[in-house]
């Protein structure tokens, strides 16, 4: 249950939240538009935030030759949604260390989406390796301790769209509809490196937030203080909760933090409790449904639960061959579906063709083909598995090019018994053979002319533990 105390908020002049460093932007923050966001980051930034060679091409975070190059210096990942249509922006202001000591950060961002909630995407997985793209985003050097969207407040600069070295170091504003979901990395180009965390200030701006501050942004996404669930691969490094983004910010008496392994509504497991546990750290392959009890100095309390899953490299456990001659009385088209081991979010191809959703494929070629199976999720695609389909093809060309020279019943030695006969157009028997060796196109040593020949096949087949004798009776072409 995901609950929000809307009294707590107004407790807070300022929404104080510290993003979290990690691989990716998994543990983004949920934030709105009420009240200014107090950002504190400290780390080096991890590369692994971004795939290192697509992310050279992704315009303002261009990284140029140097592909390990680090564009991640204390990074911070957000996440809003918008609760109107309208006009969107924002303000980053760099901060002091401490009150009255120089400023020795210089921050840039990049803005994803929009994304929608329902197309079931793993909107991480698709920002990190290039797949979506910045729609806003600047690098600039910052000389006025502003960079964001809309109108520098500084110098009143209005915002363009991102030009290298135009020393804008605003963009132009986002027009969002109800609903869309956006994701804002924030990024401290000029760390200081001296293990001293560094701040900001998020305050968002535009029309929408002119006319009504509190729902410009759906307010109700940050009762998700957890952040959207997450998928993960095996042996991803470890993911970390923080009770500290709750609405009540470090005002704490107790966690609880609870596992739901099985994700079927019954917490089995207390994890850690007390009042200092303000994280909770999930390691690899441990999947399941995370819940943290927040109980608040102000007596209230509060909770959020996220479900992570970890998934393997895809591994193929069958492939059902629907239609074929083993299979069924089908002889065309052969139909085979594809199953995987366990529930991943696959995507599969089959003979070096398109990736595609569906498990089941229409009119496989007969013989020997292959499958390749990819997970969406950025966990790995497996080698080409090879797979048999019973049948035979509709011509061949006998020219001694070494393609399509024979002609066979392929996989005829999966068949019980089988016999093929083969016969001109007048029912001339040119050919018999029960083996997969095939015909050449020859009859007496004579090569047979280009025609339509007939074939019969007879074989038995196994239907509930009783051999039935089958025949199939069909026709193909000799090319010459």
């Amino acid at each position: 249950m995901r609950a929000l105390f809307c009294a707590i908020c107004c407790l807070f002049l300022f929404q104080a939240v510290s993003a979290q460093n990690s691989p990716d932007c998994r543990t983004v923050i949920p934030v709105c538009a009420d009240a200014p966001i107090l950002g504190t980051t400290d780390g080096s930034g991890d590369i692994d935030d971004f795939d290192p060679e697509v992310i050279t091409q992704t315009g303002c975070l261009e990284k140029g030759s140097v592909s390990s190059a680090n564009i991640e210096n204390n990074t911070g990942w957000y996440v809003f949604r918008a609760g109107t249509d309208g006009q969107i922006g924002f303000d980053i202001e760099a901060l002091p260390v401490t009150p009255g000591s120089p400023i020795t950060s210089e921050w840039d961002f990049a803005v994803y989406g929009p994304f929608d909630e329902t197309s079931n995407d793993n909107f991480c997985t698709i920002v990190g390796d290039g797949s979506a793209q910045p729609i806003r985003c600047n690098y600039e050097y910052n000389d006025t301790g502003f960079t964001g969207i809309g109108v520098n407040p500084v110098d009143g600069r209005e915002g363009a769209p991102f030009v290298k070295s135009s020393q804008n170091t605003y963009d132009e504003w986002l027009n969002v509809r109800q609903g869309e979901i956006y994701y804002l990395y924030i990024n401290n180009y000029n760390t200081n490196f001296d293990e001293e965390p560094e701040s900001f200030m998020l305050t968002f701006t535009g029309s929408s937030v002119d006319e009504d501050q509190d729902n410009a942004l759906d307010c109700t996404l940050r009762d998700e203080f957890l952040g959207f669930d997450i998928v993960a691969c095996e042996g991803d490094p470890d993911i970390t909760l923080s009770a500290l983004n709750s609405p009540v910010g470090p005002s704490i008496s107790n966690i609880i933090w609870e596992l739901d392994a099985e994700d079927d509504g019954t917490y089995e497991t207390v994890l850690a409790s007390g009042a200092g546990e303000t994280e909770l750290t999930v390691s690899s392959p441990n999947s399941g449904r995370y819940r943290v009890t927040i109980e608040s100095t102000f007596g209230t309390t509060i909770t959020d639960d996220i479900l992570i899953t970890f998934y393997g490299v895809p591994e193929l456990d069958e492939v059902v061959v629907i239609d074929d001659l083993v299979n069924s009385d089908q002889t065309d088209p052969y139909n085979v579906e594809i199953v995987p081991v366990g529930d991943g979010n696959y995507e599969y191809a089959i003979n070096g063709g398109e990736f595609q959703d569906d498990p089941v494929f229409e009119d496989v070629p007969p013989g020997i083909n292959t499958v390749v199976i990819n997970d969406k999720n950025g966990c790995g695609t497996t080698e080409p598995i090879e797979f048999l389909v019973v049948g035979y093809p509709k011509f061949f060309t006998p020219n001694s090019d070494g393609a399509h020279d024979n002609w066979t019943v392929y996989g005829v030695e999966e068949l019980n018994n089988p016999v093929v006969y083969i016969f001109d157009r007048y029912g001339k028997l040119l050919k018999q053979m029960n083996v997969s060796v095939g015909w050449d196109g020859t009859f007496n040593g004579r090569d047979m002319p280009s025609s339509d020949y007939w074939f019969r096949l007879e074989y038995g087949r196994d239907e509930d533990g009783l051999i039935v004798a089958k025949s199939v009776r069909r026709h193909f072409s000799l090319v010459r």
